[in-house]
């Protein structure tokens, strides 16, 4: 049943995520964290950034490792598989059907159409993150977070990647930090 669960968890996204790996995000998230309940939305921001640092296709990377988590082998090969195989059959079938249609108006349209549709979708998911973010975090050192990114990002010209990472590390570290608080005190509490 759970390999059934995870083919048409990666099989739905890979039907419906139409604009690359990163339009993919919110759908995978729908599916693994909402309805299926293979992880929590945490753990998930937590493969996403480490998608995110990691080479190659994100939606691939990310069903590989949630197919691994839930089941295995055999469950990582399951969602590598459902997320592509969509993919190649519509290739071969678009590909060879709508060159000849390439030129017109309403394929043009359609695909500019989507652009908005797939903007949304990643401000939404993002705008979650900020707000589970913000209870381990706090507003301020959120909206800090954010700001300093963006900065590193467009003005000195780092690599996401690299942001990311140092991201990941500073919120890893500030995890231990208050686990390391919260047993310092719990230790006070129990000596008389």
């Amino acid at each position: 049943m759970k390999q059934w669960e995870i083919f048409m968890a990666f099989l739905r996204v890979g039907l419906l995520g139409y604009g690359g790996g990163p339009a993919s995000i919110p759908l995978i998230h729908n599916e693994v964290v909402e309805r299926y309940k293979f992880m929590s939305s945490e753990e998930f921001a937590d493969v996403l950034a480490i998608g995110n640092t990691l080479p190659g296709p994100i939606a691939t990377k990310m069903a590989g490792y949630i197919g691994y988590r839930v089941s295995g082998l055999t469950g990582m090969l399951n969602a590598i598989i459902a997320s592509v195989l969509p993919t190649v059959i519509l290739m071969i079938v678009l590909l060879t059907s709508l060159a000849s249609f390439r030129e017109y108006a309403w394929v043009q349209g359609m695909t500019h159409g989507v652009l908005p549709v797939v903007a949304v979708m990643l401000g939404l998911l993002t705008w979650g993150f900020v707000k589970s973010s913000k209870v381990s975090l706090g507003w301020l050192n959120v909206i800090a977070l954010i700001v300093i990114s963006i900065l590193i990002i467009q003005i000195i010209g780092w690599h996401p990647a690299f942001v990311i990472g140092a991201l990941i590390l500073f919120v890893l570290l500030k995890r231990s930090e208050k686990k390391s608080t919260a047993k310092g005190s719990k230790k006070e509490g129990d000596t008389p």
